[in-house]
């Protein structure tokens, strides 16, 4: 694309895109010594599936949304469920900080723009992982001030709403296209940025942009 995004804000996933997120090597590591090697490899998918899944009804917390996701991992994989084990992963979550390429390109973007977070993190949780990633931040808004999870809408909503924009006038990046580039693409974002690291498969039907690093994202903007 020729011409040079723009934007008011720009917004962001945070887990996985922004802030180094091994929660399904957690997860894993809980059960390795329960389960046999093709039954850690059904839960690690399905626990990564059953997330989504469990992002999709009406709002809970998220530590709820991992236990149930968990759970019916380890149902699918036949492995005993223990309640302790999703405790144990969610309370490593604010422990967790940014991927290396992080820090530096987002302190050079905050120098000219305004950078919100979208985050399916927990409200106890948003503000720690946030600190830890180097750079000022206008906003973090969380899926329980929403009261919605992203992929669904009203997640975008809310964050629009709160920043009294347009979606066409923000920037999204996000190494997500199920939980977030679709999504912002069908409110009306034109700039959407795929961040690929590697999780899931290129979406060129909702993304405008695909770096490997942040450092993608000062480039397109120029600066």
């Amino acid at each position: 694309m020729s011409r040079r995004p723009d934007p008011r804000f720009l917004t962001f996933d945070m887990y996985g895109t922004l802030t180094d997120f091994p929660i399904g090597q957690a997860a894993e590591k809980r059960i390795e010594k329960i389960a046999s090697p093709a039954q850690r490899e059904l839960f690690r998918r399905r626990f990564a599936a059953y997330q989504l899944d469990e992002a999709m009804g009406d709002w809970r917390p998220y530590e709820e949304l991992i236990t149930r996701a968990f759970e019916r991992a380890c149902r699918a994989a036949g492995i005993a469920f223990r309640p302790e084990d999703p405790a144990e992963v969610f309370a490593e979550l604010p422990k967790w900080g940014p991927h290396p390429d992080v820090p530096k390109a987002l302190a050079r973007l905050a120098e000219h723009f305004p950078l919100v977070i979208l985050s399916n993190a927990a409200e106890q949780h948003a503000g720690r992982n946030a600190a830890l990633l180097g750079a000022p931040f206008h906003a973090v808004y969380t899926a329980e001030q929403a009261r919605a999870y992203k992929p669904r809408l009203g997640a975008f909503e809310f964050l629009y709403e709160r920043l009294d924009c347009q979606p066409e006038e923000t920037l999204h990046v996000s190494a997500s296209p199920r939980y977030d580039l679709q999504s912002a693409t069908d409110l009306g974002v034109r700039e959407t940025v795929y961040l690929n690291r590697g999780y899931e498969p290129s979406a060129p039907h909702c993304h405008a942009y695909e770096v490997t690093s942040l450092s993608g994202v000062v480039e397109i903007l120029g600066l």
